[in-house]
C-alpha cells in the first residue's frame, strides 16, 4: 500500500507570503557550447481550418527529430531552427487533427497561417467498446518499459511559471532548464532538473504584499511526467480507486487513440483526481493525460497543494488542473509538455472580499540527446524547496534567449511584461 505522505503530497506546493520585493538574486550560469549558432526562425498561427479559430498548445516539431515548441493560448509559435540546411519541413500536430507540414527553405518564415483539419472520427464500431477500459489501462501501463526511453535522457525544456491577481500579473518567472531522466523501466527519483538561465519580473506595487511562489516548479517535469512517476495516476496499487469509462475515440498524431475518462469511486484520507487518458490503440502507450485535482472535499485539495500561509489568511482552492502531453518519435515516446494550472482564493479575517489569484506553469521539451549524457550533480539540481523567482535575475536583455526555443508570450502576456518593466525604472 502506497504511504499516505506519498498520495497526499501532490505534484506542487503553494507557498503564501507577507513580503516585500524578494531581493535579485542572480545564478552562476555553466558555459555552452550551443550558446550562439546560427539559426532561422519559423513564426505564425495555427488555425482550425473548419471554424478559422486559433488553436492552442499544438505541437511545432522537425519530423525525426527531438527539436520542437508548442503554440501560446492565442495559437502563435515561433521556432528557432539550427542547421536549418538539413531541415526540409516542420511538421504540426495536434489532438483531434490530421497534421500538416511547412516546408523550410533555409531562410526566415514569418507571418504563417497554418490550417489544421479536424480529425474525421471513424469508429471501430463494437471492437472499441468491447473493451474493459480499465484492463487497457493496466496493459498500457506493463507496455511502459517497451514503450517509452530505455537509455538515459538529457532533455532541454523551457519553463514559464506566472502568478497574477485577480487579471493582472504579479509575478513572471522563465526559464531555459536541463532535465535528466533516467531510463523509463527506473524510477525517477534520480531525475534532475537544472536551471541553465533564466528571468523575472515580480510586481513592485504596495498593495501586492503577499506573495505567491510555487515551490519547486522546474521540477514539474519530473513530478507530472506520470508515465515516470505514477504513484497518483498510473501506480496499479491506484487504479481501484478509480470508475473507468471510455470515450469516443481521437486522433494524436496521425494515429488513432483510445480515450478514457476516470473519476474517483473511493473516499480516501487525501484528494483523487479525475480525468482523461489517451492511449494509442497499436502501440498501447500513453499519449496525453488530462486531469484535475477533486474539489469534493476542499479541506484535502488545501492539504495537497498549500505548504504555508500567513496566519489569519483563509485560503480556498477552486481549480487545480494539469496537461501531460508525450510525443512518439521512431517508435519510443518521449516526454513533450506539461501544464499546470492553479485557481485559489484567499481573503483575510474580518475582511468583506476575497481576492482570486491564479498560478500557471508550463512546460515544453525542445530539445534533448540519448548519447554522453552525465548526471546533474546534486548541488546544482533545482530543489523542491526553491522557487524559480529567488534564483534568477530580473529581465533585462531583449535577446536574452538568443537561439533556445521558448514559448511565444501571449499578448496579455507581452502587455504586463511592457507594465512591469516600467514599474522597476
Amino acid at each position: 500500500m502506497k504511504t499516505l505522505y506519498r498520495q497526499s503530497i501532490g505534484f506542487l506546493l503553494i507557498l503564501l507570503l507577507v513580503a516585500g520585493i524578494s531581493p535579485l538574486q542572480a545564478q552562476d550560469q555553466p558555459v555552452r557550447d550551443d550558446e550562439n549558432p546560427d539559426f532561422i526562425t519559423i513564426s505564425g498561427v495555427v488555425k482550425d481550418k473548419n471554424n478559422k479559430k486559433r488553436l492552442e498548445y499544438v505541437n511545432i516539431s522537425i519530423p525525426g527529430s527531438t527539436s520542437g515548441t508548442i503554440t501560446n493560448e492565442d495559437g502563435e509559435f515561433s521556432f528557432k531552427i539550427k542547421d536549418a540546411s538539413h531541415v526540409k519541413a516542420v511538421e504540426i500536430s495536434h489532438i483531434g487533427y490530421y497534421n500538416n507540414k511547412v516546408e523550410v527553405s533555409g531562410i526566415n518564415l514569418s507571418d504563417l497561417t497554418v490550417w489544421m483539419t479536424p480529425y474525421e472520427n471513424m469508429l471501430d464500431e463494437i471492437i472499441i467498446h468491447a473493451q474493459e477500459p480499465r484492463y487497457l489501462v493496466e496493459q498500457a501501463v506493463s507496455k511502459i518499459p517497451a514503450n517509452y526511453s530505455k537509455k538515459t535522457n538529457m532533455l532541454t525544456g523551457f519553463y514559464r511559471e506566472t502568478a497574477q491577481k485577480g487579471k493582472r500579473y504579479i509575478n513572471i518567472s522563465e526559464a531555459v532548464i536541463d532535465i535528466y531522466k533516467t531510463p523509463y523501466n527506473e524510477a525517477s527519483d534520480r531525475d534532475r532538473v537544472q536551471v541553465y538561465k533564466g528571468r523575472k519580473l515580480l510586481s513592485q506595487k504596495r498593495t501586492d504584499t503577499l506573495a505567491v511562489k510555487l515551490l519547486g516548479g522546474p521540477n514539474m517535469s519530473i513530478f507530472c511526467d506520470i508515465v515516470k512517476n505514477p504513484d497518483v495516476l498510473l501506480d496499479k496499487e491506484c487504479l481501484p480507486y478509480y470508475l473507468f469509462k471510455m470515450e469516443e475515440s481521437t486522433n494524436i498524431d496521425n494515429r488513432p487513440q483510445y480515450v478514457i475518462s476516470f473519476k474517483p469511486q473511493v473516499i480516501m484520507p487525501y484528494a483523487l483526481y479525475y480525468g482523461k487518458l489517451y492511449i494509442d490503440k497499436e502501440r498501447l502507450s500513453f499519449t496525453r493525460a488530462e486531469f484535475n485535482l477533486s474539489m469534493d472535499d476542499r479541506n484535502k485539495a488545501t492539504q495537497a497543494i498549500l505548504k504555508k500561509k500567513p496566519f489569519g489568511l483563509r485560503f480556498r482552492p477552486l481549480e487545480v488542473a494539469y496537461l501531460v502531453n508525450y510525443k512518439d518519435r521512431d517508435g519510443v515516446t518521449y516526454l513533450n509538455y506539461i501544464r499546470n494550472g492553479v485557481r485559489f482564493k484567499c481573503d483575510w479575517k474580518r475582511k468583506l472580499f476575497s481576492t482570486n489569484y491564479t498560478i500557471i506553469s508550463e512546460t515544453v521539451v525542445t530539445d534533448g540527446r540519448e548519447e554522453n549524457v552525465t548526471t546533474i550533480p546534486y548541488k546544482m539540481a533545482f530543489k523542491e524547496s526553491q522557487s524559480l523567482s529567488d534564483k534568477v535575475e530580473n529581465f533585462m536583455d531583449e535577446d536574452f534567449w538568443g537561439a533556445y526555443n521558448i514559448i511565444e508570450p501571449t499578448e496579455s502576456l507581452e502587455s504586463a511584461v511592457n507594465k512591469l518593466k516600467k514599474q522597476q525604472k
